[in-house]
């Protein structure tokens, strides 16, 4: 793994997610935007920022993906997007005093359940199909 791999890992591992809301709650405030920051706009803003990475890998084989992820400009292009995603949810749940953590923690509870491992391992299927 190189260098720059290495210390997005590092950031990822040291990084606490309550810090980055409050980066992001300084970013917004001294560009006041609050005023454009409704849950309605925010929702919207996590889903055109998801089409957005999307685009990327469109018409692209899995085959050219991979290939391509070995690029630092293609990887460059997936981070900036992935924060960007990162940013409308971090700003969300900072807007709207949620808990990321707990909320991801309850989500893998649920799923947990939904899917056990002897049920889905290898299955695609959601846990309401046959």
């Amino acid at each position: 793994m190189s260098q720059h791999h290495s210390a997005i890992y590092n950031m990822d591992h040291v990084t606490c997610i309550q810090s980055l809301k409050d980066v992001v709650e300084k970013f917004c405030r001294e560009r006041d935007w609050d005023q454009f920051h409704s849950p309605k706009d925010l929702a919207i803003g996590v889903s055109t920022e998801a089409a957005e990475l999307l685009e990327i890998f469109r018409f692209k084989s899995d085959l050219e993906i991979e290939k391509k992820l070995l690029e630092l400009e293609f990887r460059k292009s997936v981070e900036s997007e992935l924060a960007d995603v990162f940013f409308f949810i971090l700003r969300f749940a900072q807007k709207n005093n949620l808990d990321l953590a707990q909320a991801f923690q309850n989500k893998i509870k649920v799923n947990n359940e939904r899917y056990p491992v002897l049920k889905a391992k290898g299955s695609n299927k959601k846990y309401n199909e046959e």
